[in-house]
């Protein structure tokens, strides 16, 4: 909590709102999560509103007070902006700056520059989980496509050979590694550890996106043939840039925030002692906060001024970054504000005892009703938020290996089948001039993959930890 009044909301919340039982309280998150699905699916409200009203509806079907609902709403709201708010605002940052400064396409040109015919759905993967690691999905979808566009129109290759291992790798990225708001709201939510997660998450994105990208891409270009479409081949974004920063300096400012997060995890796995002087200075640089504070510091230089901008360009640069996030935050808070009002209205101990007696294994319910909130709102961010929220008491007992496990089965679940109520899905349609069925069969079967092949390690992981 970084506020006082965060703190009296949250513990003015932390008594339920209501002593509603196990059935009332089902029929109210149904009718919640209901709300939510028909406001942005039928009515098409802005997710944000939608998260707002459908807490507030929770909250009435399960027989709490309005102001005892309105508390709880507002103090996840707060703690969920509190928590992540600066993170995403840095990592937009960080992300602008590498595509303005043209180092994304410095990064794109050194690979292509190097990769072999044969290597490059390989070389398409690496790139777009580089690039992956900063950007939110829709940035790097964007950034991507012209990308991917120019390499099957020159290379003569098919579309879904270099498409689809790039969207692996830009979705995988999306999914389950911090700092995507997704993985960072999880996170927060089941009380986590970030290095750890981050650790395993990448343990689990490396086979997740081989298998789904080049692996199924040759499938994929079997079924969808098609060539790159013209119209939607535009200029590159640096081309009217004097200099570009180079390869290496924009690599490490990307993989910064990474290794100092892994690093403070490596740590307090060898060290263990809170009193060392190492791990304290661990413990600072490797906080989120800080490591990503530092690369869009670092970035500036490295990135910016490096491309030639000016003072005035650099702080026009972060301001442009800034303003696109305003709906993202609002959407992550409401998300947040949806959780607490979960929490607090009973909701967890409800789900305790549903898993106790199905026997159903904890990492698999964070899934599945992942997989159901997903299908049902298109909203991968919504789904994490959601089904975090619900399977948060669940975490209270985990190991930190474990409770890192479930934020990644959440996001796994979050993933699942992209169909026609997603925006990720009429974005690839038009940009590749598919129709809705090849749609289906390539990108919503590539989603499936994820979802599905990052679970079974993550069940296989949890064995073995």
């Amino acid at each position: 909590m970084t506020s006082l009044s965060v703190e009296m909301l949250a513990a003015d919340a932390a008594e339920p709102i209501t002593s509603a039982g196990n059935a009332q309280l089902g029929i109210a998150v149904l009718a919640g999560i209901a709300v939510i699905v028909l406001l942005i699916t039928k009515l098409k409200m802005h997710a944000f509103l939608a998260l707002t009203i459908g807490s507030l509806a929770l909250g009435s079907f399960a027989g709490a007070a309005p102001a005892d609902t309105i508390a709880s709403f507002t103090a996840g709201l707060g703690s969920t902006v509190a928590s992540v708010g600066v993170l995403i605002a840095l990592g937009a940052i960080l992300g602008k700056l590498l595509a303005d400064s043209g180092g994304a396409d410095q990064i794109v040109d050194t690979i292509l520059a190097k990769a072999s015919r044969g290597a490059m759905p390989w070389a398409m993967v690496l790139i777009a989980s580089i690039i992956g690691l900063p950007l939110f999905f829709e940035v790097g979808i964007v950034l991507m496509i012209p990308v991917v566009l120019l390499v099957a129109k020159r290379g003569n290759f098919s579309l879904m050979r270099i498409g689809i291992p790039a969207l692996a790798g830009l979705s995988v990225m999306h999914g389950l590694i911090p700092p995507h708001p997704g993985p960072l709201v999880a996170i927060d939510a089941l009380d986590a550890n970030l290095g750890v997660t981050l650790a395993l998450g990448v343990l689990v994105a490396i086979p997740t996106v081989i298998i789904a990208g080049p692996v199924f891409a040759r499938y994929a270009a079997r079924w969808v043939d098609i060539e790159p479409p013209e119209k939607m081949i535009p200029q590159r974004p640096s081309e009217d840039l004097d200099r570009r920063p180079s390869f290496a300096a924009t690599l490490v400012t990307i993989l910064l925030p990474v290794v100092l997060m892994l690093l403070k995890a490596l740590v307090e796995i060898v060290v263990d002692d809170p009193e060392n002087s190492v791990q304290r200075v661990t413990d600072v640089v490797g906080s989120p906060l800080i490591a990503l504070l530092a690369a869009a510091l670092l970035g500036m230089f490295t990135l910016g001024r490096a491309a030639g901008f000016t003072k005035g360009k650099l702080a026009g640069t972060v301001e442009k970054s800034l303003a696109p996030i305003a709906g993202i935050l609002l959407i992550v808070g409401a998300g947040g504000g949806f959780k607490q009002t979960l929490i607090d209205a009973g909701v967890g101990q409800m789900i305790l005892d549903f898993s106790e007696n199905w026997s159903i294994p904890a990492l698999l319910l964070g899934w599945l009703i992942a997989v159901a909130i997903r299908l049902a709102t298109g909203s991968a961010t919504v789904a994490t938020i959601s089904a975090a929220g619900l399977v948060a008491p669940l975490a209270a007992d985990m190991s930190t290996s474990h409770a890192a496990l479930l934020v990644l089965a959440v996001g796994a679940g979050s993933l699942f089948f992209s169909h026609v109520n997603d925006a990720g899905f009429w974005l690839v349609k038009e940009y590749f001039g598919m129709d809705v069925g090849q749609t289906v069969k390539t990108w919503s079967v590539m989603e499936t993959i994820i979802s599905v092949v990052a679970m079974a390690f993550i069940m296989l992981l949890s064995l073995l930890l």
